[in-house]
């Protein structure tokens, strides 16, 4: 069995998760190596749902009774894990959304509909990069449709980093928002967020992080990247899908707009007018999504018990592993920095002419799980000249072995289509 230094006891982990010990087609054992499209939930996180419906289950904030107290106190618990795990400045600053999809939605809308200083208009300029998600990509175009702002971004190198070499032309004094990911889904690009947010705060623009990709991953403090909103998804972080948060900082949440209107983020309503309820119920019309707040305050819970510094050393070993092993592939090009340093444990790679889809599809059949096709970045795709990659995203219950198993399994591949 193959060691590498500062990697976590994976045989223990792998026992809180059940999923990782099926089998699949005839008996095959799983790889399961598409992390970063969802991961795999622990017993714990399992459990908490569980109880949740079958011993806490009503709505929150509006009953009396003895399960909307406990139902509210565990989902506003939730919260409070929540700004703890990303050492928010305040609890309120904390918005629970659907996903990532939806923070960066609500955001794009605020400013849309804000006063001065803060809105979106024709005489202002939206900045993207070339390798967001289309999430970060398709609200900021509809923005830009919407009022008439300009949509700029930054591209690619050839190596899949940003090309900041024309910083200061991109972001100006007309700049209201940058929006960018901080570690990409595809490429699995880590970003020089420090150099973005200086340029953006000297032209005094908001700053928005798609943090989808690195929350699961790496330790992630909100007031250190001096962002002004950061935005990911539970269940790609050990949590359940339906759960997303939007950070933003307290004077902004004061100032903006709602997004969704409805019960819960009102203060009064007559026919006439309504007022709002202070951040972050402000933002969250309706019954929220409760279980699965309860569900993601489990999963930080689990990865707080194994640490998220620790989790990152093993993330790095196993892609440093990783790379070394895919580039000893014979015509496998790998899309993106092709060295474990400053990258995420996501990487895309194309296999000669083989197309991903049948890359995949071979794969699959001996029980390796992958992500083929533009992995919602299209933009990338065209831009490296390619029609989709395969994508091989590991998470803290990956191993060495898995990785051989993949390398192995090209191999059958490469043969299979002679």
């Amino acid at each position: 069995m193959t060691q590498l230094p500062g990697l976590l006891d994976t045989e223990a982990i792998r026992k809180d998760f059940p999923i990782l010990d099926r089998q699949v087609h005839d008996g095959r054992k799983l790889v399961y190596l598409d992390n970063a499209a969802t991961s795999q939930k622990p017993r714990q996180v399992l459990d908490a749902l569980s109880e949740y419906y079958e011993r806490y289950n009503a709505n929150v904030h509006r009953g009396v009774h003895v399960l909307a107290e406990e139902a509210t106190a565990l989902y506003e618990g939730a919260r409070d894990k929540v700004a703890s795990f990303i050492n928010a400045p305040s609890r309120d600053e904390v918005i629970f959304t659907k996903n990532a999809s939806e923070s960066l939605n609500l955001v794009a809308n605020m400013l849309g509909w804000a006063d001065e200083p803060y809105r979106v208009d024709a005489e202002t300029e939206i900045v993207i990069t070339e390798m967001e998600h289309h999430s970060n990509i398709v609200p900021w175009q509809l923005l830009s449709q919407r009022t008439g702002a300009k949509l700029k971004w930054f591209g690619l190198t050839d190596d899949g980093r940003l090309d900041l070499s024309n910083i200061d032309e991109v972001i100006t004094e007309k700049t209201k928002i940058v929006s960018f990911v901080l570690v990409s889904n595809i490429l699995g690009t880590v970003n020089p967020v420090e150099a973005i947010v200086r340029r953006a705060q000297e032209v005094g623009a908001l700053v928005c992080i798609d943090a989808s990709q690195a929350a699961p991953h790496m330790p992630l403090d909100v007031q250190a990247l001096q962002a002004d909103f950061v935005a990911f998804t539970g269940h790609k972080m050990c949590g359940p899908t339906g759960i997303g948060v939007l950070w933003g900082r307290q004077e902004l949440l004061e100032d903006l707009p709602p997004f969704l209107g409805g019960g819960e983020m009102i203060e009064t309503v007559s026919m006439h007018s309504s007022t709002y309820a202070p951040a972050p119920h402000k933002f969250e019309a309706g019954t929220p999504p409760i279980a699965q707040a309860v569900g993601l305050g489990a999963a930080i819970d689990y990865l707080n018990s194994i640490g998220m510094d620790k989790i990152l050393a093993h993330e790095h070993a196993i892609t440093e592993y990783a790379v070394k092993r895919l580039t000893e592939v014979p015509d496998l090009r790998i899309i993106g920095p092709a060295t474990a340093e400053d990258r995420g444990a996501a990487i895309s790679f194309t296999l000669g002419d083989i197309h991903p889809h049948d890359v995949g599809q071979v794969l699959d059949e001996q029980g390796i799980a992958v992500r083929v096709g533009h992995h919602c970045a299209r933009p990338v795709c065209l831009r490296y000249g390619i029609p989709a990659t395969t994508r091989a995203s590991f998470y803290l219950y990956s191993t060495p072995a898995e990785i051989d198993a993949l390398v192995d399994g090209l191999e059958h591949v490469r043969n299979f289509f002679g």
